[in-house]
């Protein structure tokens, strides 16, 4: 098969490292990076040896597939010209502003038989990537994404920007429809909430407590589960996964003795590897890790938490 011909839409500072995965790759070439301001277009464009654009309309056709890094509000604009062109789609988190966006982006990408991605990144962390195939599903999840302020993602409210990816592993694992969601926050630093609580419960029993905060004097991304005689905690910013279950022999009369297992994964590279799941996705037409139906349904559930935020 010949190089896939990719570009980057958007030259901040996601797109740039974007433009660095594709020039990686020997099996990708990255014709072209497209920004509304020139200068950034250009600063990264000149480092991979691409063509610089204000304009992406010029390459609707030309390429094969393009990672779309706009601020959301564009998200479904720009994906759909791309898929309805024929090209292959990764677009950022969240897929789209509303739900029936996304369904339109599902509905074209399947029509025009194209690979539809979404950047949920923390997918290919390698803490994830060790729990992923549980024999037993949780039965009650608890999760903390907490971040400093950051004034780059302030275009979405903190359950878009950061509790988002919570939601769609805890969809991931639990693999069950949510049955009510109930949810709290508040607005500190912006006109948007900066901090948030939502308690979602799944038709199947299970319950998760999502938190997330980027108004934190700290960096913390840790989710606990608790499944019938074991717990597991996973770290995902130092990536250790932590087992703890219920033993052969006894610590007690009658009661199991706690035998702990610790697994430490390597410094991965998350966005590497997000990238180069969608090129071989492309060549084996085999389904993303995160699809646009996994990214629709994460956006969902964000939005019905965001509703009792508002109505607060």
């Amino acid at each position: 098969m010949s190089k896939l011909k990719c570009a980057v839409i958007g030259a901040g500072y996601l797109g740039k490292f974007h433009a660095e995965k594709y020039a990686s790759l020997k099996d990708c070439e990255l014709v072209a990076v497209v920004d509304v301001n020139a200068e950034a277009a250009q600063t990264v464009a000149a480092k991979h040896g691409a063509l610089a654009l204000t304009d992406y309309q010029s390459l609707l056709g030309q390429v094969d597939a393009v990672s779309i890094v706009v601020p959301t509000t564009l998200h479904h604009k720009v994906s759909l010209d791309f898929l309805r062109a024929g090209s292959h789609v990764l677009v950022e988190k969240p897929i789209t502003v509303t739900v029936e966006e996304a369904d339109e982006l599902i509905a074209v990408a399947r029509e025009q038989n194209v690979i539809l991605q979404v950047g949920h990144l923390e997918r290919f962390n390698p803490a994830v990537r060790g729990i992923e195939n549980l024999e037993e599903k949780p039965l009650f999840i608890e999760s903390h994404r907490l971040s400093p302020f950051n004034p780059r993602a302030n275009d979405v409210s903190v359950v878009l920007d950061l509790m988002i990816h919570d939601i769609d592993i805890i969809l991931a694992l639990v693999d069950s429809e949510v049955a009510r969601i109930d949810a709290s926050g508040t607005a500190v630093l912006t006109k948007g909430t900066d901090i948030a609580n939502a308690r979602i419960t799944f038709e199947n029993g299970c319950v998760a407590n999502v938190t997330a905060s980027r108004i934190s004097m700290k960096m913390e991304r840790k989710m606990r589960m608790f499944r019938p005689c074991s717990y597991i905690s996973v770290d995902f910013q130092n990536r250790i996964v932590v087992k703890h279950k219920t033993g052969d022999k006894e610590m007690f009369p009658g009661i199991p003795e706690i035998v702990t297992e610790e697994s430490v994964f390597e410094n991965g590279d998350a966005l590497l590897e997000e990238i180069k799941h969608f090129v071989n996705c492309i060549k084996t037409g085999e389904k993303p890790l995160v699809s646009g139906e996994a990214g629709r349904k994460a956006l969902a559930t964000a939005i019905e938490i965001s509703k009792f935020l508002i109505n607060q």
